[in-house]
This record gives structure tokens, C-alpha cells and sequence, in this order.
């Protein structure tokens, strides 16, 4: 069904604005990510339905790794070609951390450590906005050398997938933890980002990696030094990546630890345990990490008309439904697939991968009816918490129409759909088909909108 909505979305879409179509070189893209991903879904799925988590795990991270060192090693090839440097399009962000990585490295092999530490505070917008950028410089430090960071960004990537196996296993089922991991295997935004020099592979495989660890945590119930410091020292990690995760992943953990149900955990255990994480907010409140917290909170309410102008002045149709009022309902689909060529080089290379979102949100969605209808919301807690908050945050900032900030939902988003796809009903089917047609009216129009912002329709 995926396949012929996506197929069907870019056959009205180039036969309605022919002047504007793809080129073949970005349908061919688009076409390939969508077969990859839901061809190679279903038949993995089904062959390695019936084995035990230990074989299904190594067959998941093998698989996995041996797709992305490929691609890592073909796309250096593909980007030098189309771009002379083995960087990908719009390279600006990649640039910048290659960059200073490269200096800071320099920096630390000459001793120049208070330099160095000064110029990193000077130069960056945050602490946020340094782990990538002293990950990079470690690394330069012992080979200044660009495939070594993405060939280890190859390994976090196939590790991910396990993460992800484990989370979805212990709260949603065997049957949709492995649908779910099998996604992940194939899904082409990880991929995506293996190839780039950008902080998102990295910042995933952070971000999942705590939440597995919270995730055992909760479930063992063994309060011992490594089960309490690992979740702790990962969600640090992950305010050097991005602060809405770090905070995300302290609520998300609160949220689950009310949600468990009194046999499990109870209600003294509970109150110590929020009583523990508060204070260990209180603390981060008196680091640059809370002055960032609050930043944060301020900025997103004051960026939330920041589309309506952006796209006011390109003169776009309708900007003014561009304000988080409207665009939070769509918050899980959104963005949109870029189907025609009014669109920087990533978004049309893309296009496939953006529909994939747009098409699996749906169940993503339709999981938060199943939970309440089979009595299982208990079970999404932790990940539900932290992939729903994480989309509204984003519906109420300037990157709701940004793939690449909203990538951090993206395992929470293939968790849950996996999670509705094992438990849909028959009766569920006409929610579906009107989903369907839905998407791809919102995709036609959503093209046509970008190419009448520039008078060319």
C-alpha cells in the first residue's frame, strides 16, 4: 500500500507540474528508498519471525552494519561526484564541525588546552552545540581522517537497531519488537545520516541508548551503582547533542515510573525515585545545561509565528496556517515529501524517505488508540512519553517542517507503528484508507503550495 500511495503522489504530482518535476536522478532516489524499506521489511520480517531474540539480534546488527558500511563507502563516491568534496549537499554544518575539530585537534596535540577550551565556549552557541564537536576532535586527535568518523557512525547505527529491539520487545511484545528492529535496519534516514558529517547518528544512538537503559532500569528493579549511573551520565550526554532530549528523557523517565502499577513499583519507591531525578534536575538548573533548559523553553515560545513569515515573504498561499495552531495536529506526519524541484538538493534527494515518515505516522498515531482500547498504555509510557513530547516541542518551533530535527522521534515513531500494525483490526481498515487518501491530497497540495510561492504555477 506504501509503495502505490508514494508511486501515485509522485505520478499526479509530475503530470499536474510537469514544468517543475523531479529530475530522474532524484526519483530514482525516491523510488529506491521506498522499495528498500518496504520490500525489505516485509521479507526480513517474515524470515526472521520465529527465531530467538539472541539469533534475531545478531542477524538484526550484522544485517544492519554490513548495509550501512556499504552505503558509508558508496556515498563518499556518489557525493564526490556530484559535489567535488566527499560531503554531502548544503555541507555548511558539516563543514563547520570538520572543521573545528580539525583546529581544536591541533590545539590539544600542542598542549594549548586553555586555548583550546576557550575557543570552543567562544565559538559555539552552547554545551549543547559541543559533544559532536568534541567527539570529532578525539577522534583527530589519533587520525584526522573523515571515513573514520562515519564508519563508526556505521556501528552506532546497527547498535541502534538493537536498542531499539530491546525497548520495543520489553514493553510492546516480541512480535513488535522485531517489526520493529527490522525497520530500523532498513530505514533510510539512519542511512541517510551514516553518510553525512552531521551529529545525528551519534545523538540517536545516545538518546536510545538511554532510554534502553531507563527502560531496564524500570523493568529489573535492581537499584545498582551501573543501572543508576549509566542512564544518568547517557541523558548528560545527551544535553551535548541537543538539551530538548536531555529534558525529554528526565520527564519521559518520571512519566514512566508513575505509570507503572503499584504492584510493580510502589508508591514510596516512587516518590524517591521522582524525588532522586528532581534533584538531579535542580543540579543541572546551576550548569550552562539549565541556563540552555530555560533558553530553550523561552525560544520555542516565541519562534512559533517564525513559518507564517518565512513563508509570507516567499509569498506562499495560505502562510498563515503555517502557525503551530494548525500545523501541531499534522505534528507526527510532517514534512511533507518534496515532489518537485523547488527544493534544496538533501530535500529532493530525500524524497522517498520523507514519505515513509509521512506514511508510517499513521500508525504511529493509530498505536496512542490501541493502547487505551486493549488497555496497554501503561506499556507506551516511556517510549510514548519521550516521541510524543519530542514531536510537540518541535510542532511549537521553527523546525517543524525540518526531517532532520525531527529525526529523534523517528525510533519512538517505528516502535509504536509497529506496535498498532500487530495489534490493527480489520475494523480498523476504514481509518486507514482515509488516511491514505489524505496524505496524498496534503502531499499534491503541499507541492503546490512551494511552487506557487515562487510564481511558478
Amino acid at each position: 500500500m506504501g509503495i502505490g500511495i508514494y508511486l501515485l503522489s509522485l505520478l499526479i504530482v509530475s503530470l499536474c507540474f510537469r514544468n517543475q518535476a523531479l529530475k530522474p536522478l532524484w526519483m530514482a532516489w525516491g523510488i529506491g528508498a521506498v522499495l528498500f524499506f518496504f520490500l525489505l521489511t516485509y521479507v526480513f520480517n517474515q524470515r526472521w519471525q520465529h527465531d530467538n531474540s539472541r539469533v534475531f539480534s545478531k542477524k538484526v546488527f550484522w544485517t544492519a552494519f554490513a548495509i550501512r558500511l556499504i552505503y558509508v563507502v558508496a556515498i563518499l563516491f556518489y557525493y564526490y561526484w556530484q559535489t567535488g568534496i566527499s560531503l554531502e549537499y548544503n555541507a555548511a554544518d558539516s563543514m563547520g564541525y570538520h572543521r573545528w575539530a580539525a583546529y581544536l585537534s591541533t590545539l590539544l596535540k600542542e598542549g594549548q588546552f586553555r586555548q583550546g577550551f576557550h575557543e570552543l565556549n567562544a565559538q559555539t552557541m552552547g554545551f549543547s552545540d559541543q559533544g559532536y564537536i568534541l567527539y570529532l576532535t578525539g577522534l583527530y586527535t589519533l587520525d584526522k581522517n573523515i571515513l573514520v568518523p562515519r564508519l563508526l557512525k556505521a556501528l552506532m547505527s546497527a547498535i541502534t537497531c538493537i536498542f531499539i529491539y530491546r525497548l520495543a520487545q520489553r514493553n510492546l511484545g516480541e512480535k513488535a519488537g522485531k517489526l520493529a528492529a527490522v525497520m530500523a535496519v532498513f530505514l533510510p534516514q539512519f542511512l541517510h545520516y551514516n553518510g553525512t558529517y552531521l551529529k545525528e547518528t551519534e545523538m540517536l544512538f545516545v538518546a536510545t541508548f538511554a532510554l534502553e537503559r531507563m527502560d531496564y532500569l524500570l523493568h529489573s528493579k535492581r537499584f545498582t551503582f551501573w543501572n543508576i549511573f549509566l542512564p544518568i551520565l547517557l541523558t548528560a550526554m545527551a544535553f551535548g547533542f541537543r538539551t530538548i532530549i536531555g529534558m525529554l528523557l528526565i520527564l519521559s523517565f518520571v512519566v514512566a515510573v508513575w505509570a507503572k502499577k503499584k504492584e510493580e513499583l510502589n508508591t514510596k519507591t516512587r516518590w524517591i525515585v521522582t524525588g532522586a531525578v528532581a534533584a538531579l534536575g535542580l543540579l543541572f538548573l546551576f550548569t550552562p545545561i539549565g541556563r540552555e533548559m530555560l533558553i530553550i523553553l523561552k525560544v520555542n515560545v516565541k519562534e512559533s509565528g517564525y513559518l507564517v513569515e518565512k513563508y509570507r515573504q516567499l509569498g506562499m498561499k495560505y502562510a498563515e496556517f503555517a502557525n503551530w495552531k494548525w500545523l501541531a495536529p499534522g505534528a507526527f506526519v510532517l514534512p511533507l515529501s518534496n515532489l518537485v524541484e523547488v527544493a534544496n538538493d538533501t530535500q529532493k534527494m530525500m524524497n522517498g524517505a520523507y514519505f515513509i515518515k509521512n506514511f508510517m505516522a499513521f500508525f504511529a498515531m493509530w498505536s496512542i488508540v490501541v493502547a487505551f482500547r486493549d488497555r496497554q498504555w501503561r506499556n507506551l509510557s516511556l517510549i510514548g512519553s519521550f516521541t510524543l513530547g519530542y514531536i510537540l516541542l518541535m510542532a511549537f518551533s521553527f523546525a517543524v517542517m525540518s526531517e532532520r530535527y525531527q529525526l529523534p522521534a523517528m525510533p519512538g515513531i517505528l516502535m509504536l507503528a509497529a506496535f498498532a500494525m500487530q495489534r490493527f483490526r480489520k475494523k480498523d481498515f476504514p481509518f486507514f484508507y482515509v488516511y491514505c487518501a489524505l496524505l496524498l491530497m496534503a502531499i499534491v497540495g503541499w507541492n503546490y503550495l512551494k511552487i506557487s510561492a515562487r510564481g511558478l504555477f
